[in-house]
């Protein structure tokens, strides 16, 4: 549809770069057991039984695994922050992946549901768990249908139950998959579902998971893809690890790139060493901008995220270099949109998501999204005044306190969004519809200017009428 974003998904692309999670894409049979161990399966889960459970908590450490869910927090230290002596204590696996445009989760679990698994079993292993529940998104059915197949097949082969290949270690895995809904993302409110109540939030502290989570016990939550590295690194080991990526992000990532590139797509990529353009234009990964038009903007890191415009375009794919320019790479999604994309159009489709998928518990976000989106639908619908434009940020900061600096043209100089953002509410969803309002008037306020039109339909801008007192 021209003149707005339609995202489309794809597969999975090999790009010839180095592969941590990806390498069994390429058998058609890469789910099953037989696969799996014929391709090095359950080799990581076997080295780490011969070692102490520290030494493998260690390794991972070592390995500055970032955590692949959003946040980006080391998962090694991550492991380290459950209270000494406090049991039974669990791991949960974030498999609710509903970020909007992000789809690289969903391909693991259905492709390499058993790499999963063997993740899991070495976490517990290092931690010393029993007992780990993996929740996967509702919609996911071919996902659930994988993983519970591939769960039935180790039980029966002896790496998952009691004893594990011989030894003292025993674990059960638990799936379990959710309703649909997106704030279940947040690890809080996924652990509220799993014990069976409404999905929201909990307040941070006292209930950090990693102190009082599943069932009142320590927890931790790992998302699937972070899960997925553990295998490679204990059957390779944190040095090989590291030679990877750059010094402060080592390894590899995905990235599900959707919109208006030629070649969407999931690929796996360096992390550190690559650049938007590289991304975006290579010949081994997107090929470009569809139809030969030019890039107008995108969303680097999911829904949530801040989005960028052309001069970001050589940003390495680092955690670090993109929140310092006022964004993040969070899930691993990044939607490109081309010079025909309304920008309007674009923003009201994103909060529109955030304002249907709030859940309610706390009121910025409860009420001022649903003010955010009905502001814009006005917009875009004919009906907006000059003041609309103002009246979104005021809502916005209440929502996330500001200051955002807005430009009336987009070649003005522009100072960089606060982020991470400040919030009013008890997760980030409220926020998170603030960023694509913020982005869009910082850098195209003459789109929003065009479309609020007097009666007789002329468009005008806030300054020209700012002197006949128009409201």
């Amino acid at each position: 549809m021209t003149g707005s974003y339609v995202p489309h998904a794809a597969g999975y692309v090999d790009n010839g770069g180095p592969k941590v999670v990806t390498s069994r894409f390429v058998h058609e049979d890469s789910y099953t057991l037989e696969r799996s161990l014929a391709t090095g399966g359950y080799e990581g889960l076997r080295s780490a039984l011969v070692r102490p459970p520290a030494e493998v908590h260690a390794e991972v450490r070592d390995a500055t695994l970032l955590g692949r869910g959003g946040a980006g927090f080391p998962a090694g230290v991550k492991w380290g922050f459950c209270p000494e002596g406090v049991w039974p204590r669990y791991l949960v696996v974030n498999g609710d992946e509903s970020e909007p445009g992000t789809y690289k989760d969903r391909l693991l679990m259905e492709r390499d549901p058993h790499q999963l698994i063997e993740g899991c079993l070495i976490t517990c292993y290092a931690l010393g768990l029993s007992q780990c529940f993996l929740y996967v998104r509702g919609e996911m059915a071919l996902g659930q249908e994988r993983i519970a197949t591939a769960l039935n097949e180790a039980y029966a082969a002896g790496y998952v139950g009691r004893n594990v290949l011989g030894t003292d270690f025993s674990v059960d895995v638990t799936l379990h998959w959710g309703a649909g809904a997106y704030i279940v993302g947040e690890e809080t409110a996924l652990i509220e579902s799993l014990e069976g109540n409404r999905g929201m939030p909990r307040l941070k502290p006292p209930y950090f998971p990693a102190a009082i989570g599943l069932y009142g016990q320590p927890t931790i939550v790992n998302n699937v893809e972070t899960l997925a590295n553990v295998p490679w690194i204990l059957a390779n080991g944190a040095a090989a690890y590291k030679r990877m990526g750059s010094e402060t992000s080592p390894g590899t990532r995905l990235f599900a790139v959707s919109g208006h590139v030629k070649r969407p797509g999931v690929y796996e990529v360096e992390q550190g060493v690559t650049t938007f353009r590289d991304l975006f234009y290579g010949d081994e990964f997107c090929q470009g901008i569809r139809d030969g038009h030019e890039l107008k903007m995108f969303i680097p890191g999911g829904g949530s995220a801040p989005w960028f415009f052309e001069d970001h375009l050589d940003l390495p794919l680092e955690a670090r270099d993109v929140g310092a320019a006022g964004s993040m790479l969070g899930s691993g999604a990044i939607v490109v949109m081309d010079e025909t994309t309304d920008a309007v159009r674009a923003c009201h489709r994103m909060v529109r998501f955030f304002a249907r998928e709030s859940c309610g518990k706390c009121s910025p976000c409860r009420e001022g999204t649903n003010w955010e989106e009905k502001i814009l639908a006005r917009i875009l619908d004919g009906h907006g005044r000059p003041s609309d434009i103002d009246l979104l940020l005021d809502v916005g900061d209440n929502i996330s306190p500001g200051p955002y600096p807005v430009a009336a043209h987009p070649d003005e100089g522009l100072d960089a969004v606060p982020f991470p953002p400040r919030q009013t509410t008890i997760c980030p969803l409220g926020p998170s519809s603030v960023a694509p309002i913020t982005s869009t008037i910082r850098r195209f306020r003459h789109e929003f200017e065009a479309k609020i039109t007097r009666g007789d339909g002329i468009p005008v801008t806030a300054a020209a009428l700012a002197g006949e007192g128009a409201s």
